[in-house]
């Protein structure tokens, strides 16, 4: 190749078209696809149980729907304030970047706090991963693992979102890292998606 670009200056070397910045991207989407499969296992087999079993109870008789729908109002917001995080930085607005960053992980903590708070609450009447009071143990068995889940994503979020903060807190963000920020965000979104998903099946079907 070096050889025909020498005998014709003009002639460039085609540049590759995946870019440090592109493979990162690349590879927050493999890990969603993957991770996308995993979340519609548990709702298929969610599905499954519930609809082959005949003492399943309704879950806006035993679930806080209200609470929950709160908690999804939330994550929603959360998902406005990461899309301003990662405008903020794309213009050079650092001080934005750690405004709308702090929103978004103070939305991520309250969600699991608000978690926390339900599950509590369920344990105390008798919900738990093998024992339900109303109904198939199995509607117990499902909520634990597809809510927790979620959460433990959640939590992964807030992890990751908030060593950013530090970094920008800290004068360690630039505009350049942008890129970054973008693949932060895929993240929150999906997290996000999902939840959508689980409040659909789980709390409203």
């Amino acid at each position: 190749m070096s050889e025909v670009v020498a005998l014709h200056p003009g002639l460039e070397p085609a540049e590759s078209p995946l870019t440090p910045e592109s493979w990162g991207k690349l590879g927050m989407w493999i890990f969603l696809a993957a991770d996308a499969m995993s979340f519609g296992a548990l709702l298929a087999g969610y599905g499954a149980l519930r609809f082959g079993s005949g003492d399943w109870p309704v879950p806006s008789h035993v679930l806080g729907v209200g609470l929950t729908a709160f908690m999804t109002f939330l994550l929603i917001c959360s998902s406005v304030t990461m899309v301003l995080a990662l405008a903020a930085i794309q213009r050079g607005d650092m001080t934005g970047l750690k405004k709308f960053l702090a929103l978004t992980v103070l939305g991520g903590l309250m969600f699991l706090g608000m978690q926390a708070y339900e599950w509590t609450h369920l344990i105390e009447r008798g919900l738990t991963l093998s024992g339900n009071p109303f109904g198939a143990s199995l509607f117990g068995t499902t909520f634990f693992i597809i809510t927790g889940f979620h959460g433990a994503h959640v939590t992964g979020g807030v992890i990751y979102l908030s060593c950013y903060l530090i970094r920008g807190l800290l004068g360690r963000l630039h505009q350049g890292d942008a890129n970054q920020i973008e693949i932060a965000a895929l993240y929150w979104h999906f997290v996000d998606l999902v939840w959508i998903l689980v409040f659909t099946f789980v709390y409203l079907l």
